[in-house]
C-alpha cells in the first residue's frame, strides 16, 4: 500500500513542477528584462524567508471509494528562519503532536500556542473537523450504467470511473466596477496504478498514460473553477475540471488513488509579468519557448534516475541487514513478555497469602490485649492482698510501678543479676534459635507454595482430560473428531441444541468419579515428578529471600529469646537463687517477671502483626507493579513482532522498488513527448483563447493570482505568518 501511494505522489508531484515550470520559466524571462529599472521598488508578496516565521501545511484527507471524507489529518512545518526563541501559532487543529522534537508549547490570553522553539523550526500534526476548500467525488459506471464502488469488485465489462472536483474556495472581488467570484487557482492531480491484469484498452480523459508492461499509470490534471476566474468561454479553451478513467476491466478491483490539490501554480506568478498588455504577449511568447528548455531537460533527468538505479543494490542490502536486526528484537520481547507473566503469577500468590494473614491482625492484637488486662487485675488484687499500697498497674506502668517496689524493698540486686546471667546465656544460643525459627516459617512458606502449584498443575491437568473427553464425547455422539466439529461449530453448521447436549455430555463425564479420580491421579504424579520439585524448591527460596519473610524472620527470632529468657527467669534455678530474698520481694519479682514474659509476648504479636499488613501492602504494591510490566512487556511484544512484519514488508517490497525505478528511467523519455503534446494541445489553445482581448484577461488573471496569494493555510495561522498549503486526497481501494 505504502509502494502504490508514494509511486502515486511522485507521479503528480513530477506533474506540479512541470506545469509550474513552464508558467516560471515563461515569466522569469521577461522579469529579468526588467530587473535592473525596478530593483528598489518594494515587492507585492513577502516570500517565506522574508517572514522570518512561516508555516507550510500538508492537509492529509483519508476518503472512502466514493471521495466522501472519513478524516483530515493536518501536517504542519513551522519554519524558523530567523531562529527565534519562541513562536506564536494560531491554530484550529486538536489532539495536536510534536511529531519530530521534544519543544512543548503553553496557550496564551489569545488562545494561541506559544511554542518553546529555542531557534528550532517546529513539525506538529493534529486532527481538524472543517469542510474542504475543494470537494472530490468518485463516481463509476458499468457498461454506461452507474454503480456503487463495492457492488463492482469482482465484475467484468466495460468501466468508466470519474472524478469530478467542485471548488468551493472563493473571494467576491470587483472586475470592471462588478462584483465576481473569484475560485483559488487549485490544481487538481489525480493518480492510480491500474493493473494490466484487470484493466486493458486503458484511456484518460484530461490526463496521461504509462505502461510498464504490468501496469499503467494515470496521471490527470484538472483546475475547476479556473474558466470561470478568466471568463474563457469552452469553444476557445477548454480548461479541464474533471478526470475520466474507461477500461475494460476482468473481475474488478482498484487499488487506493491519491488526488494532490494546490495553489502554488499561480502563487508563484511573477507580478511583473501583468504590468502591460505588452509584457503578457511577449510572456505567451515566452511560453512557448520555455518548452525547449524542458524538453532538454528531459535527458538530464534520464542520466539521473540511471544513477539511482545503478546504487539500488546497496539500499537492498542494508534492508535485509535490517531485517536481521528486527527478528532479534521481535525473539528477545517475547522471551521478556514470558517472564513477566511468570513473575506477575507469583506476586499474586504472595499478596493473596499475606492479606489472608492480615486479617486476623486486629483479632489477635483485641484477644491478646484483654488476656493482659486480666493478668494486671489479678496482680493489683494480689499487692493489695500483701498490704502493698502502690498505684493501678496498666501496660503502659505496670514495670515502673514494680521497678519501684522491687528497688523500695532494697533486693533488685539479686534479680538484676539472675536476669543478666540468664540473659547472657541465652543470647549465646541466638545462632541455634535464628535457625530453628527459620526453619518453622520456611515449612509454613513451603506450605503455601505447594498449595499454589498443585491449584496450577490441577487447573492443567484438568484441560488436557477434558480435551480428551472432548475427543471421546464429540465421536460418540456425532461420528466425527473434534477437530472437524470445531470447524462445523465455527462455520454454524452445528445447531445451539446440538452444540449444548455435547457440552452437558462433556460435563457429565468431567463430574464422573472415573474421571476425578484420574485428574487426582495425574495431578498427583505431576507433583511428583523433579520439574516440579525443582519449581516449588526454587518459588520457596525466592519467597525466603524476600525482605519480609527475613523481617518476619527477625521478629520472631526475638520474641522467642524474649521468651526463653522469661522462661528461665521463672525456672527453678533462677528461683532458687532468689529463695534468700525477702518473700515479698520473691512474690513481686516473680509477679513481674511474669508480666514481663506475657508482655514481650504481647509486643511480638503486635510488632508481628504490623509486619504481616506493610508486607501485604507490599505485596500489593509488587502485583500491580508486576500486572504494569506484563502490559508494558506485551505491548513492547507486540510492536517489535509489527516492526519485524513492516521490515519483512519493505524487504519484499525492495524488488518493486528497483523494477519502479526502471520505469521511471524508461519513462523518462516519455515526457518530453507528453511536454509536446502540452505544447500543441494546450500552450498554443491558450495564446489562440486570449488573443483579443487581453486588457480583460489581464485583470482576471491578476485577481486570480491575487486571490492565490491570499489563501495560505487550512487549518488557521497568525496574521504575521506567511506560509503555502497543499492537499493530499487518498481514496480507500476497491476490492
Amino acid at each position: 500500500m505504502k509502494k502504490s501511494i508514494t509511486k502515486i505522489i511522485s507521479l503528480c508531484l513530477c506533474a506540479v513542477l512541470a506545469v509550474s515550470g513552464i508558467a516560471m520559466t515563461a515569466f522569469a524571462q521577461n522579469s529579468d528584462e526588467n530587473e535592473a529599472e525596478k530593483q528598489d521598488e518594494p515587492k507585492n508578496v513577502s516570500t517565506i524567508d522574508d517572514a522570518g516565521v512561516s508555516k507550510d501545511e500538508t492537509v492529509y484527507v483519508l476518503a472512502g471509494a466514493d471521495g466522501s471524507v472519513q478524516k483530515i489529518i493536518v501536517s504542519d512545518w513551522i519554519k524558523n528562519s530567523l531562529g527565534n526563541a519562541a513562536v506564536s501559532d494560531s491554530s484550529e487543529l486538536t489532539d495536536v503532536e510534536n511529531v519530530k522534537g521534544d519543544e512543548t508549547y503553553t496557550m496564551n490570553g489569545d488562545n494561541m500556542r506559544v511554542w518553546d522553539a529555542e531557534g528550532n523550526d517546529i513539525y506538529y500534526q493534529g486532527n481538524i473537523e472543517k469542510e474542504l476548500p475543494v470537494d472530490l467525488s468518485v463516481s463509476y459506471k458499468l457498461d454506461g450504467k452507474p454503480i456503487l464502488a463495492d457492488d463492482l469488485v469482482g465484475k467484468s465489462g466495460h468501466v468508466t470511473i470519474r472524478f469530478d472536483y467542485q471548488n468551493k474556495q472563493y473571494e467576491t472581488v470587483e472586475i470592471d466596477g462588478k462584483q465576481e467570484k473569484i475560485y483559488v487557482p487549485f490544481a487538481m492531480l489525480t493518480g492510480a496504478l491500474l493493473s494490466d491484469d484487470v484493466f486493458t484498452n486503458v484511456e484518460v480523459t484530461n490526463g496521461k498514460l504509462i505502461n510498464d508492461g504490468s501496469r499503467t499509470a494515470v496521471i490527470g490534471i484538472a483546475f475547476p473553477g479556473l474558466r470561470e476566474n478568466l471568463a474563457i468561454s469552452k469553444d476557445k479553451l477548454e480548461i479541464p475540471d474533471y478526470v475520466e478513467i474507461t477500461a475494460d476491466v476482468n473481475n474488478f478491483r482498484l487499488d487506493m488513488t491519491v488526488t494532490l490539490a494546490t495553489n502554488a501554480l499561480f502563487s508563484e506568478l511573477d507580478d511583473d509579468a501583468f504590468d502591460s498588455v505588452s509584457e503578457l504577449s511577449a510572456s505567451m511568447d515566452d511560453l512557448t519557448s520555455a518548452m525547449d528548455q524542458l524538453l532538454d531537460g528531459s535527458s538530464q533527468l534520464y542520466d539521473g534516475l540511471a544513477t539511482l538505479l545503478e546504487k539500488s543494490d546497496e539500499l537492498v542490502e542494508g534492508i535485509d541487514q535490517l531485517a536481521i536486526g528486527a527478528e532479534s528484537l521481535k525473539k528477545g520481547a517475547e522471551s521478556l513478555n514470558a517472564g513477566a507473566v511468570e513473575l506477575g503469577t507469583g506476586a499474586a500468590q504472595l499478596s493473596e497469602g499475606l492479606n489472608t494473614l492480615a486479617s486476623n491482625n486486629d483479632t489477635l492484637n483485641g484477644g491478646a490485649g484483654q488476656v493482659f488486662d486480666t493478668l494486671l487485675s489479678t496482680a493489683n488484687t494480689q499487692l493489695a492482698a500483701a498490704g502493698l499500697n502502690v498505684p493501678t498497674l496498666t501496660i503502659g506502668n505496670y514495670a515502673e510501678v514494680l521497678n519501684e517496689v522491687i528497688a523500695s524493698l532494697d533486693e533488685n540486686a539479686v534479680y538484676e543479676k539472675a536476669q543478666s546471667q540468664v540473659t547472657a546465656a541465652v543470647e549465646a544460643q541466638r545462632d541455634m534459635i535464628t535457625q530453628q525459627v527459620t526453619a518453622a516459617v520456611r515449612e509454613e512458606v513451603t506450605a503455601q507454595v505447594t498449595a499454589a502449584v498443585r491449584e496450577e498443575v490441577t487447573a492443567q491437568v484438568t484441560e488436557v482430560v477434558r480435551n480428551t473427553v472432548a475427543e471421546q464425547v464429540v465421536e460418540a455422539v456425532l461420528h466425527m473428531d473434534k477437530a472437524s466439529y470445531d470447524a462445523a461449530v465455527a462455520a454454524g453448521q452445528i445447531d445451539q441444541e446440538t452444540q449444548k447436549k455435547i457440552e452437558a455430555a462433556i460435563e457429565q463425564q468431567m463430574q464422573s468419579e472415573p474421571v476425578k479420580a484420574q485428574i487426582q491421579a495425574e495431578t498427583e504424579g505431576q507433583m511428583a515428578t523433579q520439574p516440579i520439585q525443582d519449581t516449588i524448591a526454587a518459588k520457596v527460596s525466592e519467597q525466603m529471600q524476600s525482605d519480609a519473610i527475613k523481617q518476619t524472620i527477625a521478629e520472631q527470632t526475638e520474641l522467642q529469646i524474649g521468651k526463653i529468657i522469661s522462661e528461665q527467669m521463672a525456672s527453678n534455678e533462677v528461683q532458687a537463687q532468689l529463695a534468700a530474698a525477702a518473700e515479698g520481694l520473691k512474690s513481686v519479682i516473680a509477679l513481674k517477671s511474669s508480666l514481663d514474659s506475657y508482655n514481650d509476648f504481647y509486643l511480638g504479636l503486635q510488632s508481628y502483626t504490623a509486619g504481616v499488613a506493610d508486607a501485604a501492602a507490599g505485596a500489593g504494591t509488587l502485583k500491580a507493579g508486576t500486572d504494569d510490566l506484563k502490559a508494558g512487556t506485551s505491548e513492547l511484544a507486540a510492536g517489535a513482532s509489527e516492526l519485524y512484519d513492516g521490515i519483512l514488508t519493505l524487504k519484499n517490497g525492495t524488488p518493486a522498488l528497483v523494477d519502479g525505478i526502471t520505469q521511471l528511467r524508461d519513462g523518462a523519455m516519455q515526457l518530453s513527448d507528453g511536454m509536446k503534446e502540452f505544447n500543441e494541445e494546450g500552450i498554443q489553445k491558450l495564446v489562440d483563447a486570449v488573443d483579443g482581448d487581453l486588457e480583460g484577461l489581464l485583470t482576471r488573471f491578476r485577481a486570480t493570482r491575487d486571490v492565490s496569494l491570499r489563501y495560505k493555510n487550512f487549518a488557521g495561522a497568525s496574521d504575521d505568518m506567511d506560509g503555502q498549503v497543499k492537499f493530499i486526497y487518498r481514496t480507500d481501494a476497491v476490492e
